[in-house]
C-alpha cells in the first residue's frame, strides 16, 4: 500500500468487520430463500457464490504485481462497492421470477436460478477482493490478520442472529450493511483517507436509502414469496387476516385467520355424515418461514368436542380412559387440545421458544385457544420432548407425537436435508421406556407420498426401537392404520394389546373408514410381495428390469415367493404398508428394504433424515424423470452443488496452472502436495463446521441457533488458535504433526461419542446449553486454527508469493466442495462419518505439510512437482 496505517489495530478491526459482513450476507441470503422460496435453493446459490473467493484468488495469483502496485485503490474500490452490490443484487434477484415448481418443465427456470447465482456472486467478489488484497499486503503477519478474519466472521454470525430480533425478514440485509460500513470506516481511518471517508458516507446513505425507497417507488417486492409456499395461499384468501407476526432466530412466525382455512389432518370422511354441526372457523394457520400451516384449533365448547373423535390423534384414547398424557411437541396445539379433552393431566413440550412466547403473550392467540398454556391441568416443558423423556423418572399412560412437521412431509419445492431427531430410533426407545406399564405411544405422521417413503422409514424405525428395547416378540405390540395420501398412525403398547383392545381399535377404524395396516393377528399373503415391489420399481424406472428372482426373505427355509397380483380393492400404498409390517414382525425386512425402490433404512441419531430416499446408484436412472421425485430436489441440488463446485473449483485451480505453471511456479518445489494440503484444510474444516451444526441440533433443538453457535464458536476459537500459532512457527516442522494428530483424535472421538454429552446438555436451561456447547467446540476448533496460518506464514517467509495467493483460493474452493459433500456423506453413512472423513483429511494434510516447508529453488529427485 502507498500509505502506512497509523496502527495495525484499525486494520484488524476493518478486516474483522468486513469478514463479519460477508458471513452475515451469506446467512441473510439463505434466510431470504428460506422464507421466500425454499432454503436449499439459497444454500445452492450461496455455496456457488462463495466460489468468488476462488475466482479472486486465481486472478490475483496471475496478476499479483498489478495488485501490489494498486493495492490501496483496489481495497478502496472493493469496499465502496460491497454495500451497493449487496443491495442491488438482492433487489434484482427478488425480481427474477424463479419458481422451483417448474424447474424441470420450464427450461427458463434454470437460467433464472443461474441469474440468482450470478447476481449474488457480485458482492462476494468485492468482499473477497478486499480480504485477498489485505492478505497479500500483510503476508508476513498472516496469522494476526487471519485471526481478525476468523474472529470477525464469528462475531458477524452472532450479530446477525441478534439482528433477527430487530429487523423484519425483508430488511435483514441491513445487518451486513452496518458491519460493512463500520469496517470501511475503520480501514479509511487507519489510512487517513478523509475524502474517501466522506464518499463512503454518501455511498452508504444512498445504499440504505435505495434499499428502503426504491421498492416503494417501483412497486416491487424486497422479499418475493413464491406463490407455492404455504403462506402465499393464506395471504390470498379473500378474508385473510394476519393476526400475529414475529421474526426471531427460531423462525419467522406468522398466524393467519380466514373462513377459507381448513386444517383437519387425517379427518375421517365420515365426520360430515355423523356430526350434527362441524365446528365453524375452528382453525388459525401457523406458518414458520412461510411453511405450513400448523393448525391452531379454537377452544371448542363441550358440545363440539365430539369432532376430535374423527381425527387420528384420538386413537390412544379409544382404549385409555383419562390417562396421564405427554405430548412430545406442542406445535399449533391440536394434539394438546385433544389430550386435555380426554386426559386427567397433560404435560406438553415445545423446543421453539418463539412458539411458546406467541401462545403465552399474544392476546389474540390466548383468546382463540382459551389460553391453553395456562390450563391448570397442563404442565409445559420448554425444551424438546425427546430430551425430557430421555431423563425424566416420570412415566406416562399415553405419549403422543403427532404431525410435528407442519403441513406434511411433502413440498412442491422439495425439502432440505434436515435432521428429524424426534423420530430417530433412539428417541423412540426413550418414548417407549417412559411409558407406564400398559402405556401407549401414538405417532401420527403425514402420509402424502406415492410411492410411500417417509412412512416406511417410520414403520422400520419404530419396530427396530421396540426390538432394541429388549422385546423378543413385537407381534402383539403394534396397531397401525392409515388414510390414503393423508396420515398414518402407529400405536405401540408396552406389554402388548389385549384382544379386547384390538377389537375396540378395529371397530373404531371401521367406523372412521380408515385402512388397517397391521394389528396383532393380521395375516398378509407374502405371495404379493414381488408384484408390489416390482410395481413401484416400474412406476419410477419404467424400463427397469422386472425379471423374476427373489431373495429368500422368509425366516427359515422357504421356497421363493412367486409373483401374484395384488388385491384389486386395496391400494398399492396400503399393500406396501402391510407388506412392511409383515416382514418387520416375522423377519426378513432387511432383504425387502434392499429391494424397495427407495431407501427405507430406519432413522437414527446418526442418520436422522426423512430425505435422500433415492439410492445413490439409482441417481443416473432418474435424471430424465425428475418430476417424479420433486420432493427430493433438496437432496438432488446437493449433488448438483457438489458437481458444479468440483468443476468450478478445478477450473479455478487450473487458471494459475495455465498461465504460470512453468513461469510463475517453476521455482516452487512440492506444488502438487501444497495444493493437496490446502484442499484438505478447506474441505476438512468446513466438514467439521457443517457436520457439527447438524450434531448440535441434538442439544439446541434449532438449526438456526445451532448454526450461529457453531459458526461463532468455531471461527472465534480457530482465530485464537491462529493467533497462538505464531509462537510455534519456527518449530512448525516438529510441532505441526502433533497438531494434526490432535485434531484427528478429537474428531474421531466426537464422531464416536459426541451424542452422549449433547443428549445430557439438552435438558438444561438454554443459556447454559449455549455455554456448554461453546465448551465442546473449543478444543478441536482451537487446534484447527493452527494449520492454515502456519502454512500461509511459511509461504510468505519463503517468498512464495504467488503460491500464497493460490493457496488461499484453493482453500476457499474446497470449502465449498466440502460443504456440499457433508449432507451427502451424512445421509448415506451417518453424521459420525462426516467427522471421520474430516479427520482423514487432516491426517492426509500432515505429510503434505512438509512440501510447504520446501524453500524456493530446492528440488528433489523425481518429486520436484509432487
Amino acid at each position: 500500500m502507498t500509505a502506512q496505517a497509523r496502527t495495525n489495530a484499525p486494520l484488524y478491526i476493518a478486516v474483522g468487520l468486513v469478514a463479519g459482513a460477508v458471513i452475515a450476507l451469506q446467512i441473510c441470503i439463505m434466510r431470504i430463500f428460506a422464507i421466500g422460496s425454499w432454503a436449499h435453493f439459497g444454500s445452492f446459490v450461496v455455496s456457488l457464490a462463495m466460489l468468488g473467493f476462488g475466482l479472486t484468488s486465481a486472478i490475483m495469483c496471475v496478476a499479483k504485481n498489478w495488485f501490489e502496485r494498486h493495492a490501496l485503490g483496489v481495497i478502496t474500490a472493493s469496499l465502496l462497492l460491497f454495500g451497493p452490490l449487496a443491495v442491488a443484487s438482492n433487489l434484482l434477484a427478488q425480481q427474477v421470477p424463479f419458481n422451483a415448481i417448474f424447474l424441470v418443465s420450464d427450461p427458463a427456470q434454470k437460467w433464472r436460478l443461474l441469474a440468482n447465482f450470478l447476481l449474488y456472486l457480485l458482492p462476494f467478489l468485492a468482499g473477497a477482493t478486499f480480504l485477498g488484497t489485505v492478505f497479500l499486503q500483510q503476508a508476513k503477519t498472516f496469522n494476526r490478520v487471519y485471526f481478525a478474519d476468523l474472529a470477525g466472521a464469528g462475531f458477524g454470525g452472532l450479530i446477525f442472529l441478534l439482528a433477527m430480533y430487530v429487523f423484519a425478514p425483508q430488511d435483514l440485509i441491513v445487518a451486513p450493511l452496518i458491519l460493512w460500513l463500520l469496517g470501511s470506516l475503520a480501514f479509511f481511518f487507519a489510512y487517513a483517507k478523509k475524502q474517501v471517508t466522506v464518499l463512503l458516507g454518501v455511498v452508504a446513505a444512498l445504499t440504505l436509502a435505495a434499499h428502503f425507497t426504491v421498492p416503494l417507488w417501483l412497486n416491487v417486492a424486497k422479499l418475493a414469496v413464491s406463490d407455492y409456499k404455504g403462506v402465499a395461499y393464506a395471504r390470498k384468501f379473500p378474508d385473510s387476516q394476519r393476526v400475529y407476526e414475529r421474526d426471531t432466530p427460531f423462525g419467522y412466525l406468522e398466524v393467519y385467520g380466514s373462513s377459507y382455512l381448513h386444517f383437519a389432518p387425517g379427518l375421517s370422511d365420515n365426520a360430515a355424515f355423523n356430526l350434527k354441526d362441524m365446528p365453524a372457523n375452528a382453525y388459525l394457520g401457523l406458518y414458520i418461514d412461510g411453511e405450513g400451516p400448523s393448525g391452531i384449533i379454537r377452544d371448542l365448547p363441550k358440545d363440539q368436542t365430539d369432532y376430535y373423535r374423527f381425527l387420528p390423534m384420538i386413537y390412544p384414547y379409544v382404549v385409555k380412559d383419562q390417562p396421564q398424557t405427554f405430548v412430545v411437541q406442542f406445535g399449533g396445539g391440536l394434539s394438546t387440545s385433544i389430550a386435555l379433552d380426554r386426559s386427567r393431566h397433560v404435560t406438553v413440550a415445545e423446543g421453539n421458544p418463539a412458539v411458546l412466547a406467541a401462545f403465552r403473550n399474544d392476546p389474540t392467540l390466548k383468546a382463540f385457544t382459551g389460553d391453553i398454556l395456562a390450563n391448570p391441568r397442563l404442565d409445559v416443558v420448554d425444551y424438546d420432548g425427546r430430551l425430557f423423556l430421555a431423563h425424566t423418572p416420570r412415566r406416562f399412560d399415553v405419549i403422543d407425537l403427532s404431525l410435528a412437521d407442519s403441513a406434511g412431509l411433502s413440498s412442491p419445492g422439495g425439502f432440505s436435508v434436515v435432521e428429524k431427531f424426534s423420530y430417530a430410533r433412539e428417541s423412540m426407545q426413550n418414548y417407549m421406556r417412559a411409558l407406564a406399564p400398559g402405556g401407549i405411544l401414538s405417532v401420527t405422521l403425514w402420509n402424502k407420498e406415492e410411492p410411500p417413503k417417509s412412512i416406511i422409514k417410520l414403520y422400520a424405525t419404530m419396530a427396530e426401537a421396540a426390538k432394541q428395547n429388549g422385546e423378543p416378540d413385537i407381534a402383539q405390540d403394534f396397531f397401525v392404520v392409515s388414510s390414503y395420501l393423508s396420515t398414518a398412525t402407529v400405536l405401540y403398547k408396552k406389554g402388548g394389546f389385549t384382544d379386547e383392545e384390538i377389537a375396540k381399535l378395529r371397530a373404531h377404524t371401521r367406523a372412521m373408514s380408515f385402512d388397517e395396516i397391521y394389528y396383532p393377528g393380521f395375516v398378509f399373503d407374502p405371495a404379493q410381495t414381488r408384484s408390489v415391489l416390482d410395481g413401484y420399481k416400474n412406476q419410477v424406472f419404467f424400463e427397469a428390469d422386472t425379471a423374476p428372482g427373489t431373495v429368500d426373505i422368509q425366516p427359515g427355509a422357504e421356497p421363493e415367493i412367486e409373483a401374484a397380483a395384488p388385491e384389486s380393492s386395496v391400494l398399492p400404498s396400503t399393500l406396501m404398508g402391510r407388506l412392511t409390517w409383515h416382514y418387520l414382525i416375522h423377519g426378513g425386512w432387511p432383504e425387502i428394504a434392499s429391494q424397495y425402490v427407495f431407501d427405507a433404512r430406519p432413522l437414527t441419531n446418526n442418520r436422522p433424515y426423512f430425505a435422500a430416499y433415492i439410492k445413490p446408484f439409482d441417481l443416473p436412472k432418474i435424471l430424465d424423470r425428475l418430476e417424479l421425485v420433486q420432493d427430493e430436489w433438496g437432496y438432488l441440488l446437493l449433488w448438483a452443488t457438489l458437481l458444479v463446485a468440483v468443476a468450478l473449483a478445478s477450473t479455478l485451480v487450473l487458471i494459475p496452472v495455465i498461465f504460470g505453471w512453468r513461469t510463475i511456479f517453476s521455482r516452487y518445489p512440492g506444488k502438487l502436495r501444497t495444493i493437496l494440503y490446502f484442499a484438505c484444510l478447506g474441505a476438512g474444516y468446513i466438514m467439521v463446521e457443517v457436520g457439527l451444526i447438524a450434531e448440535f441440533v441434538l442439544a439446541l433443538s434449532n438449526a438456526t441457533v445451532s448454526a450461529s453457535v457453531m459458526i461463532t464458536g468455531m471461527l472465534i476459537f480457530s482465530g485464537l488458535g491462529s493467533l497462538a500459532s505464531e509462537r510455534y512457527l519456527d518449530r512448525s516442522k516438529i510441532f505441526m504433526p502433533r497438531i494434526f494428530i490432535g485434531i484427528a483424535a478429537f474428531l474421531i472421538a466426537y464422531g464416536l461419542w459426541l451424542h452422549f454429552p449433547l443428549d445430557w446438555i439438552g435438558q438444561y436451561p438454554y443459556g447454559l446449553r449455549l455455554l456448554l456447547c461453546f465448551g465442546l467446540i473449543a478444543p478441536p476448533a482451537f487446534l484447527m486454527g493452527f494449520p492454515m496460518p502456519t502454512a500461509m506464514d511459511t509461504l510468505a517467509r519463503l517468498g512464495k508469493d504467488h503460491m500464497f495467493l493460490w493457496a488461499w483460493g484453493i482453500n476457499g474452493c474446497f470449502s465449498v466442495v466440502g460443504a456440499a459433500a457433508v449432507p451427502l456423506v451424512a445421509t448415506a453413512f451417518g453424521l459420525s462419518s462426516v467427522l471421520f472423513v474430516a479427520a482423514g483429511a487432516y491426517l492426509l494434510a500432515l505429510p503434505a505439510f512438509y512440501a510447504v516447508l520446501l524453500p524456493v529453488g530446492e528440488k528433489r529427485v523425481a518429486t520436484s512437482a509432487a
